[in-house]
């Protein structure tokens, strides 16, 4: 048999349960299927996995990076399950100091082992693995080769699909890469060769960390990453579940940041690899679309919106942080505004006291970017948008200049709100709290009970409370006054976000998406008397007239309090067609789950 044909049989129990044509479902089948299996487990389509051996069951002492399933020898792949890890970044100068720390010493197995990693990430010339989530690696540690395929999750912060392959050098076999990828990546990966992107060069120091919840293999790397001329440092603590559940991964990272400043973060090697080959910022993606099945529980329904925030939040904190790129700051307050709306959905059912405390922290960082994310907006598309439409105006770039020193100054701040321990303590305790559903906690029995029924009944209550507030807020709307509608665009958002989290649990697929997009035009056209006023205060923020500027600022206020003459004509149109559109949710048995289609233009304002 050749090794191809091995590779296809050994996977075939896989590619039968997800299907051959969908794209790369073979491996998002058992990345998002939550099943909790230890390196080396063989996935069979007639019972349960069956597990060989993992690290956290060897002798102390004997602590491998890879280990091979049973039977699998050189060339074959080992169908792992999925691995679950968390990275801390840590200032170089400080790694070493955490291998002390308190919980490192009371609870590791033993001094651990060294080694050191080199590794090759590969791609065709157009990205094609990178575009359908797909890194591609070979690692030497020692003398032994492993290529490695790993895939993202599409809906848990610290869960990704992992495939491995033992190869005779650095060079890597596609072929057995090959039973993995969708029939039109396959075509392009015949088509196009894999080339060699980036290089990582890394040492590390790994240990095993025994703690009630579960084992923890953690890694100490410190080295860099290499493309071309360019290099980027790695200084970080890399946390992964060997057992137990994945509730130990956060409760080792909230000790380690007692220790000192760490930064929790899901963004790979790999990302960053290709992130510095190609000398572009960080990604910043739109919030993963929840798809919620109608029949799950309250509770159920609870931890996958808060996985979904705290998976934005989490993507997002990169792209914010770099800067270059605007949309990363936009991102990062999105989610903090997503996870703010979320506890406010909760509060009817868990403690108040625990929300309204995570809530505060979400609201003090979201505050610390505002000033950033104004500016971004302002210089962007305000400034940008009159300078062009008013050639003959003078101070345009004097104008800029000072927006540019604002802007700076505001990334600045924000930087450092993200820099501080008080930020790191929120998120981890975040994800912590999430993955023990510590809302339940200081539950009553009958909310706990409310926990226990069908999602579909507080959905449908939430979804009709909060719409009847919109359509409140706004009667008479034609003759409302400003401050009256900006109560309307507030009341409207805050239906935007619970659309969002629920309506996937009503089905009716068609007016689900029709709904969804009657309200975001509604909310993109109210938000417009927003933009106005915030356009005001940035503007009163500069001493235009001392910088000659000045003509080029009274051309903006001129050009908004033009706009609004056309403002005003859209927006009611969008009132009556929202007023109009037929609601999605009813008393009827929900459809299929829907997958909700939601425009990111305009989404906070």
């Amino acid at each position: 048999m050749s090794e191809v044909d091995a590779i296809k049989r050994a996977l075939e129990p896989v590619r039968r349960l997800a299907g051959s044509n969908n794209q790369h479902s073979a491996i998002k089948h058992v990345a998002a299927s939550g099943t909790e299996l230890k390196p080396g487990s063989e996935i069979s389509d007639k019972g349960p996995a069956r597990s060989g051996p993992s690290p956290a069951d060897l002798p102390a002492g004997e602590i491998h990076a890879e280990t091979t399933a049973p039977g699998v020898s050189s060339g074959d792949v080992a169908p792992h399950a999925s691995e679950i890890e968390l990275k801390l970044l840590v200032a170089s100068d400080r790694l070493a100091d955490f291998n002390d720390a308190p919980v490192i010493a009371a609870n590791a197995r033993n001094k651990g082992t060294r080694k050191h990693l080199k590794a090759v990430y590969y791609d065709t010339p157009k990205r094609a693995l990178r575009r359908e989530g797909f890194s591609f690696r070979v690692r030497q540690s020692g003398t032994r080769f492993t290529q490695t395929v790993k895939t993202e999750s599409s809906n848990d912060p610290l869960r990704r699909g992992e495939w491995e392959a033992a190869v005779p050098s650095m060079a890597p076999d596609i072929a057995l890469a090959m039973p993995l990828v969708s029939d039109k990546l396959r075509a392009d990966l015949e088509r196009h060769p894999v080339e060699a992107v980036f290089s990582s060069d890394i040492h590390r120091h790994q240990r095993l960390v025994d703690l009630p919840s579960g084992t923890i293999e953690i890694a100490f790397d410190q080295g860099q990453l290499t493309s071309g001329d360019r290099t980027q440092p790695v200084s970080e603590i890399e946390l992964e579940l060997k057992s137990g559940s994945p509730s130990a991964i956060w409760e080792l990272a909230l000790r380690l940041a007692e220790h000192g400043p760490v930064k929790p973060s899901i963004r790979t090697k790999s990302a960053r690899g290709f992130d510095l080959a190609a000398d572009a910022p960080p990604r910043a993606p739109k919030p993963p679309k929840l798809r919620l099945d109608p029949s799950i529980s309250l509770d159920q329904a609870f931890s996958e919106i808060l996985r979904s925030c705290l998976l934005h939040l989490l993507q997002s904190l990169p792209a914010a942080e770099d800067g270059r790129d605007p949309e990363g700051m936009h991102q990062l307050r999105v989610a903090l505004r997503r996870l703010r709306s979320a506890f406010d959905l909760m509060r009817s059912v868990v403690s108040v006291a625990k929300l309204d405390l995570m809530r505060a922290e979400a609201k003090w960082l979201a505050g610390s970017l505002s000033g950033a994310r104004d500016w971004d907006v302002f210089r962007q598309d305000t400034l940008r948008t009159v300078a062009d439409g008013c050639p003959s105006v003078a101070g345009f770039d004097a104008l800029g200049a000072l927006a540019d020193e604002r802007r700076a100054s505001c990334y600045e701040a924000a930087r450092l709100a993200l820099a501080d321990r008080r930020c790191q303590s929120f998120v981890i305790g975040l994800g912590a709290w999430i993955e023990a559903r510590g809302w339940r906690s200081d539950v009553t029995p009958e909310g706990l009970a409310q926990l226990a029924e069908p999602a579909i009944n507080f959905a449908r209550n939430i979804l009709s409370t909060q719409h009847a507030k919109v359509l409140k807020r706004g009667r008479k709307f034609k003759s409302l006054p400003t401050e009256e509608r900006h109560r309307v665009r507030l009341a409207a958002k805050k239906l935007r976000y619970v659309a969002d989290f629920l309506l996937p649990l009503c089905g009716h697929a068609k007016s689900a998406k029709r709904f969804s997009r009657r309200l975001t035009d509604l909310q993109q056209e109210l938000g417009v008397y927003n933009d106005m006023a915030t356009t005001t205060s940035l503007l009163a923020d500069v001493d235009a007239g001392s910088t000659g500027s000045g003509m080029a600022a009274a051309a903006i206020a001129g050009w908004q309090a033009h706009a609004m003459v056309g403002v005003e004509a859209r927006l009611l149109k969008a009132w009556s067609e929202f007023t109009g559109a037929k609601v999605p949710w009813s008393v009827d048995p929900p459809e299929q789950p829907i997958k909700l289609v939601s425009s990111n233009a305009g989404w906070l304002r």
